[in-house]
Formats: structure tokens, sequence, C-alpha cells
């Protein structure tokens, strides 16, 4: 498993803001509610949690004074749940984009009211998106000195260097 590509998201919010476009234009926006704020906040929300998990991780994985050793398979999981955030989190930075847009085009007071919960469901989503790919990067490894990079005489037992 390779690192989240940058293309892959852009692609994913792209064709996420294209669908959103074309649905409230055409279809959605004569019969829709008012915007709820319940997913922006459920965005947010998920966004702080990762971030919390990235910091606590990394100090984990770096063996700082005071923390624990953290468990591989428990570092697995939090990989995947990062790369998948970051693509629901691109998906739904997408289709806030294209609602966001769409309701600075219209001039309605009906638009006028959904455009603070479609701008903070746009924050909290590119949120999501940076709090996601920040806990996928603390969950690398962090590099070893190669051999090469030793001098002649060092050696490295299971304790440490000799």
């Amino acid at each position: 498993m390779g690192p989240t590509r940058a293309s892959t998201l852009v692609v994913a919010g792209l064709a996420a803001a294209a669908v959103a476009w074309l649905l409230i234009s055409v279809f959605y926006y004569d019969f829709a509610p008012d915007l709820p704020w319940l997913p922006v906040i459920t965005l947010a929300g998920l966004a702080v949690l990762e971030g919390y998990a990235a910091v606590n991780t990394r100090s984990r994985i770096e063996r700082r004074p005071g923390r624990e050793p953290v468990n591989p398979l428990l570092v697995a999981r939090f990989v995947v749940l990062a790369k998948a955030s970051a693509l629901a989190g691109a998906i739904f930075a997408g289709f806030y984009a294209g609602l966001t847009g769409w309701l600075f085009v219209e001039r309605t007071n009906a638009a006028q009211g959904d455009r603070p919960a479609a701008l903070g469901g746009l924050i909290a989503s590119l949120a999501l998106v940076a709090a996601a790919l920040w806990l996928e990067r603390s969950c690398r490894v962090p590099e070893q000195e190669d051999d090469e990079d030793r001098e002649p005489g060092d050696r490295e037992t299971p304790r440490g260097r000799l």
C-alpha cells in the first residue's frame, strides 16, 4: 500500500463538484430544505480526532519519553482510516465546493441562507483531508541509519550499538 496520491483526491473532488453543481442546478434546489449543520459538525469532529491521532501516533512511533510503544496493527488500522478519510473528505470537499459555487451565483434569499452551511462544510471537508493526510504521514516508520552511513567498527545489536 502506497501513500495517497494528490491526483486521486483532486479527481475525486472535481468529479463530486461537477455532480453537485449539476444536481443542485437541475433537479434539487427547488425542493430542498435548508442545508443542515450536522454534516459540517461531523466532518470537523472527524478532522479533530484524526489530528489528535496523528500527534499521538507519531510520538508513540518515535518512542518519546512517557509514551508506550504503539501496536503495529493499530498503526495499520490508522493508515486505512486515513486513506479512506482523505478520499471521503475530498469527495465532500468537491461536493461542498460545487454547492457553494452555485449558491454564490444564485441570487435568491434561500441561497443566501444556505451559504454559511455550505462554506462551513467546505472548510470542514478540507480540514478532514488535511488531518487524514497528516495521520497517514504520522504512521510512517522513521528512517533508519543505513549500513553505508556507519563507521567500519560500528555494529548493531538487538539492544543498540556496540
